[in-house]
């Protein structure tokens, strides 16, 4: 016995320690991460070069449910409730009748593709449907790509919304086909009890949230109690959502809202030990899900299962997404990347495991599909997310430069933190300005020598810098030693001159042939960039207005429009459009010329919104050309203990 264990002890630390090593290698290449420990699961399975037996279901689903919990969690617990609210309406949509759409559609195809009865093909489409949080949000953070928030943001909360509904939706349908009922009230059935679900869910994730944050904040251990503390409670969240027959996933993901957004001890620790177990979790998951396949039976249901794949990613998927978004002002692009980013992963594979031990008829086949669409999806979609996001034209440019910033939170319950700086050589500081009496270190080394500030003189590229601040300063800390981020001048992009935010439309020269509606006059150009974008505002936004386009050239991490260009004429950036994905308006200016009788090849432009009689406005023309010179910044106050209010 002793011998048995010390060997599985041994395999599964071997399988970690090479999975976190094929890590240098994935990052060199560029290979999806998640994909490289499901391949190193496979060619450590009965059928690789690792020949481990292993097909005890049960345990595989029991390990990757208690991972994703705790991914799940971790994912919430770095949502803000800003994100929430810019993007948790699309992201619900896209959770629950996305993921309806989606399962009905590919299940149909499915039924035809494999000769399933119906049920069957739809227990297929469910277990597909939903995208993966794991996959999501580590390409999506890990992979370093700087996209609209908003873009971003409803992916994440997508990714961890959908599970419920799809877990739901599978194991409804594996009781129908278990019992050989008829699913004569199935649709409402399935919308009662998925309300209750995630009814129960939210509140006990709110009350939970809300638990931890107290039970944080109000004990005392010693301090490298309280990560293990936090993982053993989120774990009842979720164990006792289930029991109050919850959605146990749901609950989880907004205890970390919850806890995340409030104020709590230790949060830097928590921080990191999270993101430990996080990895350790996607790890043991794919790992173990790459064991319980069998490679050899792969090739009976190959053709067919690529096949779905395909459809999954290029029909699916997208018919899916352009329904839900189409409300919501989202571009061409923006909805084309939301569709290309539809990652399956470990929850599908998970999910394929349930017919698998209900010893379903085809179950066999229902998993090995599962599978390959998976490996499908990660290889197609997660080898290209970088290169995608770029063809569409949707990274923007990052709002913070490179830092290299370590956080070390002080003991008790005050509410300052030690951060650890390496002075970037293209930092502000390093390039001469001064330093704020409230931001001045307390600690300095350099060439390996610790030194006082006050002898130091001022900090220099490379030096090692100690900080006494409190959490809400260290945004403004990143911007005096780190690297700044480049800001926009390709005249094609972001026009060829700026204005300021606070420049009013009737100021706008009438050389450029601008006309202003009356109720429009007194309107600054931020202003109508807000009123005619939905969501924040992000780097090489633009929206025309007559002859010239009024473009953001730079906003701040508020999303604060700081700068505008003006473009004389119409150039739409060097980005591809796609021949679907219309908006609202693309959609009745088709329709309204094929009422007219127009031609069959009508342009999808959206017409320009009549209105009033317009009136022109001028002022000399060098008005509108010259950004007005911003005021000197105000010193910062004296007392290093009360910064400035207007710094932060």
């Amino acid at each position: 016995m002793l011998e048995s264990m010390n060997i599985a002890v041994l395999i599964g630390s071997a399988l970690i320690a090479v999975a976190v090593f094929t890590s240098l290698l994935s990052f060199r290449f560029g290979a999806p991460l998640l994909l490289v420990f499901l391949a190193i699961g496979l060619l450590a399975g009965e059928d690789g070069i690792g020949g481990i037996h292993f097909d005890n279901g049960q345990t595989a689903f029991f390990i990757g449910a208690v991972a994703l919990a705790v991914i799940l969690f971790d994912s919430g617990f770095e949502t803000r409730f800003a994100t929430l609210r810019q993007a948790g309406i699309p992201a619900a949509l896209l959770a629950t009748v996305g993921v309806v759409l989606t399962a009905v559609v590919f299940g149909l195809v499915a039924q035809l593709v494999f000769g399933f009865h119906w049920l069957q093909g739809l227990l297929l489409g469910s277990i597909v449907a939903p995208t993966d949080a794991a996959a999501v949000f580590f390409l999506l953070r890990v992979g370093g790509i700087s996209l609209r928030e908003r873009v971003r943001s409803t992916l994440e909360v997508e990714s961890a919304l959908n599970d419920p509904l799809s877990v739901l939706l599978t194991l409804s349908i594996v009781a129908l086909i278990a019992t050989d009922t008829a699913p004569a009230s199935f649709s409402l059935d399935i919308a009662s009890e998925f309300l209750v679900e995630a009814t129960v869910g939210a509140i006990v994730g709110v009350v939970g949230g809300l638990g931890i944050v107290q039970i944080i904040n109000r004990a005392h251990f010693e301090a490298a109690l309280y990560p293990i503390l936090l993982i053993a409670l989120v774990l009842v969240v979720w164990a006792l959502a289930g029991l109050l027959h919850g959605s146990g996933f749901l609950a989880v993901y907004v205890a970390g809202v919850v806890s995340g957004n409030a104020r709590m001890r230790h949060t830097a620790a928590l921080r990191r030990f999270q993101q430990g177990v996080t990895w350790l979790g996607q790890i043991a998951m794919f790992l173990t899900l790459g064991l319980l396949a069998t490679p050899s039976q792969f090739p009976a249901v190959a053709l067919g299962a690529v096949l779905l794949a395909l459809f999954l990613t290029f029909v699916a998927r997208p018919v899916a997404v352009w329904l839900c978004l189409l409300p919501f002002r989202f571009s061409r692009n923006e909805i084309g990347f939301v569709s290309w980013v539809g990652l399956r992963g470990a929850v599908s594979i998970m999910l394929a495991i349930v017919p698998v031990v209900a010893q379903l008829p085809n179950a066999g086949i229902i998993f090995n599909t599962a599978f390959i669409v998976v490996l499908v999806s990660l290889v197609l979609q997660g080898w290209t997310i970088r290169p995608m996001a770029n063809f569409l034209g949707i990274v923007v440019p990052a709002r913070q430069g490179v830092v290299d910033r370590i956080e070390l939170e002080l003991p008790g319950r005050g509410d300052y933190e030690i951060v650890a700086y390496v002075v970037h050589p293209d930092s502000p500081v390093a390039r001469g300005d001064r330093v704020p009496r409230w931001a001045r270190p307390s600690l300095l080394i350099r060439d390996g020598r610790s030194l006082r500030p006050h002898l130091a003189g001022r900090p220099q590229a490379g030096d090692q810098i100690y900080v006494i601040t409190t959490p809400e300063y260290v945004g403004l800390l990143d911007r005096l030693f780190a690297r700044p981020a480049v800001r926009a001048v390709e005249p094609e992009l972001f026009g060829e001159f700026v204005l300021a935010p606070d420049t009013k439309l009737k100021n706008l020269a009438v050389a450029y042939g601008v006309e202003a509606r009356p109720e429009d006059a007194e309107m600054t150009v931020a202003e109508l960039l807000r009123r005619d974008l939905a969501g924040d505002l992000e780097q090489g936004d633009r929206v025309s207005y007559g002859p010239v386009d009024i473009i953001v050239r730079h906003v701040n991490e508020d999303h604060e429009v700081e700068e505008v260009g003006l473009a004389l004429e119409h150039r739409e950036p060097s980005r591809p459009r796609l021949p679907v994905f219309h908006s609202w308006s693309e959609l009745r200016d088709l329709a309204t010329r094929w009422w007219k009788g127009g031609r069959s090849n009508v342009a999808v432009s959206a017409p320009a919104p009549e209105g009033p009689p317009t009136v022109v406005v001028a002022l000399a023309a060098g008005e509108a050309n010259e950004k007005p010179a911003a005021p000197e910044e105000e010193p910062p106050a004296e007392n290093p203990d009360n910064p400035p209010a207007s710094a932060a």
